[in-house]
Protein backbone atom coordinates (compact mmCIF):
# COMPACT_ATOMS: atom_id res chain seq x y z
CA UNK A 1 0.00 0.00 0.00
CA UNK A 2 1.27 3.49 -0.87
CA UNK A 3 2.19 5.58 2.18
CA UNK A 4 0.51 8.98 2.44
CA UNK A 5 2.82 11.99 2.77
CA UNK A 6 2.49 13.48 6.30
CA UNK A 7 3.04 17.01 4.98
CA UNK A 8 0.95 17.36 1.82
CA UNK A 9 -1.28 14.27 2.22
CA UNK A 10 -0.74 12.99 -1.31
CA UNK A 11 0.03 9.35 -2.04
CA UNK A 12 2.75 10.16 -4.57
CA UNK A 13 5.50 8.75 -2.34
CA UNK A 14 8.33 6.38 -3.22
CA UNK A 15 11.23 4.55 -1.63
CA UNK A 16 14.21 6.83 -0.95
CA UNK A 17 16.61 5.03 1.41
CA UNK A 18 16.85 2.21 3.93
CA UNK A 19 19.35 1.66 6.74
CA UNK A 20 19.67 -1.02 9.40
CA UNK A 21 16.88 0.46 11.51
CA UNK A 22 14.21 1.94 9.26
CA UNK A 23 12.94 2.95 5.84
CA UNK A 24 12.73 6.45 4.35
CA UNK A 25 10.24 7.56 1.71
CA UNK A 26 10.09 10.74 -0.35
CA UNK A 27 7.05 12.62 -1.56
CA UNK A 28 7.12 13.43 -5.24
CA UNK A 29 5.00 16.56 -4.73
CA UNK A 30 6.51 18.40 -1.74
CA UNK A 31 9.85 16.50 -1.66
CA UNK A 32 9.60 15.74 2.06
CA UNK A 33 11.61 12.69 3.09
CA UNK A 34 9.93 10.86 5.96
CA UNK A 35 9.96 7.74 8.07
CA UNK A 36 6.71 5.73 7.83
CA UNK A 37 4.76 5.37 11.10
CA UNK A 38 5.62 1.68 11.42
CA UNK A 39 9.24 2.70 12.09
CA UNK A 40 8.52 5.45 14.63
CA UNK A 41 9.75 4.94 18.19
CA UNK A 42 7.24 4.98 21.04
CA UNK A 43 6.46 8.14 23.02
CA UNK A 44 8.26 6.68 26.03
CA UNK A 45 11.39 5.97 23.98
CA UNK A 46 11.19 9.44 22.43
CA UNK A 47 11.02 11.14 25.83
CA UNK A 48 13.88 9.01 27.16
CA UNK A 49 16.01 10.09 24.21
CA UNK A 50 15.20 13.77 24.77
CA UNK A 51 16.17 13.48 28.43
CA UNK A 52 19.68 12.54 27.35
CA UNK A 53 20.16 16.02 25.86
CA UNK A 54 22.02 18.52 28.00
CA UNK A 55 20.95 21.82 26.50
CA UNK A 56 21.23 24.37 29.30
CA UNK A 57 19.96 27.96 29.10
CA UNK A 58 23.34 29.33 30.19
CA UNK A 59 25.51 27.08 27.98
CA UNK A 60 27.63 29.42 25.76
CA UNK A 61 28.04 26.80 23.05
CA UNK A 62 24.31 26.15 22.86
CA UNK A 63 23.66 29.88 22.71
CA UNK A 64 26.12 30.29 19.83
CA UNK A 65 24.28 27.54 18.00
CA UNK A 66 20.89 29.18 18.57
CA UNK A 67 22.21 32.63 17.62
CA UNK A 68 22.13 31.49 13.99
CA UNK A 69 18.36 31.80 14.27
CA UNK A 70 18.00 34.39 17.03
CA UNK A 71 20.23 37.08 15.51
CA UNK A 72 18.67 37.33 12.02
CA UNK A 73 15.19 37.00 13.48
CA UNK A 74 15.79 39.89 15.89
CA UNK A 75 16.98 42.02 12.96
CA UNK A 76 13.54 41.58 11.39
CA UNK A 77 11.30 41.94 14.45
CA UNK A 78 9.71 45.15 15.67
CA UNK A 79 10.69 46.17 19.22
CA UNK A 80 8.80 44.42 22.02
CA UNK A 81 7.32 41.75 19.75
CA UNK A 82 5.38 38.85 21.25
CA UNK A 83 6.34 35.35 20.23
CA UNK A 84 6.05 31.64 20.90
CA UNK A 85 8.98 29.25 21.27
CA UNK A 86 7.37 26.02 20.04
CA UNK A 87 9.11 22.81 21.04
CA UNK A 88 11.37 24.69 23.44
CA UNK A 89 12.54 21.58 25.33
CA UNK A 90 13.39 21.49 29.04
CA UNK A 91 15.96 24.29 28.74
CA UNK A 92 14.37 27.11 26.68
CA UNK A 93 17.58 28.96 25.83
CA UNK A 94 16.24 30.48 22.61
CA UNK A 95 13.32 32.03 24.50
CA UNK A 96 15.76 33.42 27.06
CA UNK A 97 17.90 34.97 24.33
CA UNK A 98 14.91 36.59 22.63
CA UNK A 99 13.59 37.83 25.98
CA UNK A 100 16.98 39.40 26.67
CA UNK A 101 16.63 41.14 23.29
CA UNK A 102 13.44 42.84 24.52
CA UNK A 103 10.71 40.51 23.26
CA UNK A 104 8.04 38.59 25.17
CA UNK A 105 7.92 34.81 24.83
CA UNK A 106 5.39 32.10 25.55
CA UNK A 107 6.59 28.50 25.74
CA UNK A 108 5.15 25.26 24.43
CA UNK A 109 6.62 21.78 24.38
CA UNK A 110 4.61 18.57 24.22
CA UNK A 111 6.73 16.89 26.89
CA UNK A 112 8.18 19.72 28.98
CA UNK A 113 5.86 22.76 28.72
CA UNK A 114 2.52 21.29 27.69
CA UNK A 115 0.38 24.42 28.02
CA UNK A 116 -2.42 24.24 25.42
CA UNK A 117 -3.45 27.83 26.17
CA UNK A 118 -0.22 28.99 24.52
CA UNK A 119 -1.52 27.58 21.24
CA UNK A 120 -4.69 29.66 21.37
CA UNK A 121 -2.96 33.06 21.05
CA UNK A 122 -1.83 34.95 17.94
CA UNK A 123 1.82 36.01 17.80
CA UNK A 124 4.18 38.41 16.03
CA UNK A 125 6.62 35.54 15.57
CA UNK A 126 6.99 31.84 16.28
CA UNK A 127 10.24 29.88 16.53
CA UNK A 128 10.76 26.14 16.07
CA UNK A 129 14.41 25.27 16.62
CA UNK A 130 15.32 21.64 15.90
CA UNK A 131 11.63 20.73 16.09
CA UNK A 132 10.10 20.07 12.68
CA UNK A 133 12.21 16.96 12.06
CA UNK A 134 10.44 15.37 15.07
CA UNK A 135 6.87 16.00 13.90
CA UNK A 136 4.72 12.94 13.28
CA UNK A 137 1.96 15.09 11.75
CA UNK A 138 3.78 18.04 10.15
CA UNK A 139 0.80 19.00 7.97
CA UNK A 140 -1.46 19.63 10.97
CA UNK A 141 1.16 21.11 13.31
CA UNK A 142 2.67 23.55 10.80
CA UNK A 143 -0.80 24.66 9.65
CA UNK A 144 -1.79 25.25 13.28
CA UNK A 145 1.33 27.33 13.94
CA UNK A 146 0.84 29.33 10.76
CA UNK A 147 -2.72 30.15 11.82
CA UNK A 148 -1.34 31.49 15.11
CA UNK A 149 0.74 34.13 13.30
CA UNK A 150 -0.46 37.68 12.88
CA UNK A 151 -0.31 39.26 9.40
CA UNK A 152 3.30 40.21 8.53
CA UNK A 153 4.57 37.89 11.28
CA UNK A 154 7.69 35.70 11.11
CA UNK A 155 8.11 31.94 11.46
CA UNK A 156 11.72 31.05 12.29
CA UNK A 157 12.83 27.44 11.82
CA UNK A 158 16.09 25.62 12.42
CA UNK A 159 16.47 22.20 10.82
CA UNK A 160 19.09 20.57 8.64
CA UNK A 161 18.14 20.25 4.97
CA UNK A 162 18.25 17.26 2.65
CA UNK A 163 20.85 17.88 -0.05
CA UNK A 164 20.91 14.71 -2.14
CA UNK A 165 20.16 11.02 -1.97
CA UNK A 166 23.88 10.24 -1.80
CA UNK A 167 24.50 12.66 1.09
CA UNK A 168 21.39 11.42 2.89
CA UNK A 169 22.77 7.89 3.17
CA UNK A 170 25.81 9.18 5.12
CA UNK A 171 23.98 11.89 7.06
CA UNK A 172 24.35 12.02 10.85
CA UNK A 173 20.88 13.60 11.09
CA UNK A 174 19.12 10.34 10.27
CA UNK A 175 20.92 8.52 13.10
CA UNK A 176 18.63 10.18 15.64
CA UNK A 177 15.67 7.78 16.05
CA UNK A 178 13.34 10.67 16.94
CA UNK A 179 13.97 12.42 13.60
CA UNK A 180 11.17 11.34 11.26
CA UNK A 181 10.73 14.26 8.79
CA UNK A 182 13.51 15.69 6.64
CA UNK A 183 12.90 18.92 4.73
CA UNK A 184 14.76 20.30 1.73
CA UNK A 185 14.83 23.76 0.17
CA UNK A 186 12.27 22.48 -2.34
CA UNK A 187 9.97 21.42 0.51
CA UNK A 188 10.01 24.83 2.16
CA UNK A 189 9.56 26.64 -1.15
CA UNK A 190 6.55 24.43 -1.89
CA UNK A 191 5.13 25.06 1.60
CA UNK A 192 5.66 28.82 1.37
CA UNK A 193 4.09 28.98 -2.10
CA UNK A 194 0.98 27.23 -0.78
CA UNK A 195 0.61 30.03 1.78
CA UNK A 196 1.71 32.96 -0.38
CA UNK A 197 4.57 33.48 2.07
CA UNK A 198 8.12 34.65 1.49
CA UNK A 199 10.96 32.33 2.48
CA UNK A 200 14.64 33.01 3.20
CA UNK A 201 17.40 30.43 3.66
CA UNK A 202 20.28 31.47 5.90
CA UNK A 203 23.27 29.17 6.14
CA UNK A 204 22.80 25.43 6.30
CA UNK A 205 19.84 25.19 8.65
CA UNK A 206 17.90 28.44 9.19
CA UNK A 207 14.64 29.13 7.37
CA UNK A 208 12.70 32.35 7.87
CA UNK A 209 9.15 32.54 6.53
CA UNK A 210 7.09 35.72 6.54
CA UNK A 211 3.34 35.75 6.49
CA UNK A 212 1.62 38.12 4.10
CA UNK A 213 -0.30 41.26 5.12
CA UNK A 214 -3.91 41.19 6.18
CA UNK A 215 -6.36 40.92 3.32
CA UNK A 216 -8.51 43.96 2.67
CA UNK A 217 -12.11 43.44 1.71
CA UNK A 218 -13.09 45.06 -1.54
CA UNK A 219 -16.34 46.98 -1.37
CA UNK A 220 -18.77 46.85 -4.24
CA UNK A 221 -20.04 50.20 -5.42
CA UNK A 222 -23.47 51.06 -4.04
Amino acid sequence: MTECCPLCATQSTAFFHRDRHREYLRCEQCKLVFVPPKDHVSSAAELAYYLQHENQVSDPGYRRFLSRLADPLCERLAPCSVGLDFGCGPGPALAAMLTEAGHSLALYDYYFFNEPAALQVNYDFITASEVVEHLHRPKDVLAMLWDRLQPDAWFGVMTRLVLSKEAFAQWHYIRDPTHVCFFSRETWIWWADCRHATVEFLGADVILLKKGPAKTESRKPV
